[in-house]
């Protein structure tokens, strides 16, 4: 078991002494279906740095009950708010028995879903949505973008900021930009994996950073996003093995973010940037 954090404040001290910020946790981490041990280790290790844990996909749905209950008693144990991935919301809506996968989400302890129309077609207002959690005290993210239709078009982001604007409204706490596991030929990114700056910048534009959380399953559109705004943006569909390699890019610790000035610790001496 890991001791108590604040007993022990050797590296902090040393990484404030080196101009490395102190940053608010950025991270969804991503348990796509990992055993309770890996998961459990993972949150010890490093829930500090997680904004939320995600236990994504339906895994957490058919393995050992007993398991998912564990992982979740132990993030919030530490502190760490505990998400659905947004399939299973679909497949209930589908399925109508949202009201009952709801009641099941908020007794198994999550704190919030994920909502969105990445492969059906949702019947349901965003304030029925909103109303049916928040009447159990689950809080929403939305995601924005379809998971087969391909990159997004500029009519397509412009009809996500509607869509987006609706559930904000409604109560949403943030929307969440698809790319499903590979981050190529979908959402902001094209076949070959290259990010859509220009489609990216007019949602933050739009909706501020803080409301939006990109989802960066591997390091290529990790590091784009971080590269380009900073270590203040939000991501998730990070696995937890990656969660550490996203956080020493994120304080210039990584070789890569060390070229970069917007990255680089503020104690290094004067570095050209490539």
């Amino acid at each position: 078991m890991v001791g108590n954090p604040l007993k022990h404040q050797s590296l902090s001290k040393y990484l404030a002494s080196i101009g490395v910020p102190e940053l608010a946790p950025k991270t969804l981490a991503f348990d796509p279906g990992y055993d309770v041990a890996t998961t459990v280790s993972h949150l010890q290790q490093s829930g500090h740095l997680m904004s939320s844990l995600k236990l994504s996909m339906a895994c957490w749905q058919v393995c050992n009950e007993q398991a998912t209950r564990e992982k979740i008693q132990t993030a919030k144990s530490l502190g760490v708010a505990v998400c659905t991935g947004g399939g299973p919301f679909e497949v209930a809506c589908a399925c109508d028995h949202l009201p009952q996968y709801l009641d099941l989400c908020a007794e198994l302890g999550f704190d919030r879903i994920e909502a969105g129309e990445g492969f059906i077609e949702l019947h349901l207002s965003a304030k029925e949505v909103l109303s049916l959690a928040n009447e159990r005290g689950l809080e929403v993210h939305f995601e924005v973008g379809e998971k087969h239709s391909g990159p997004f078009t500029p009519q397509v982001v412009n009809e996500i900021i509607e869509q987006g604007k609706e559930w904000l409204d409604a109560g949403a706490k943030q929307l969440v930009v698809e790319a499903r596991e590979s981050a190529e030929n979908v959402g902001l990114f094209d076949a070959q994996g290259n990010l859509d700056l220009k489609g990216a910048d007019t949602l933050v534009e739009t909706f501020g950073l803080d409301k939006i959380v990109f989802e960066a399953p591997n390091k290529a559109s990790q590091f784009a996003f971080i590269r380009h705004y900073g270590p203040e943006v939000e991501l998730c569909n990070v696995r937890l093995e990656e969660l550490l390699r996203v956080e020493i890019y994120r304080r210039g610790l990584h070789s890569d973010a060390f070229m970069h000035d917007n990255l680089r610790p503020k104690g290094a001496l004067s570095h050209g940037e490539n």
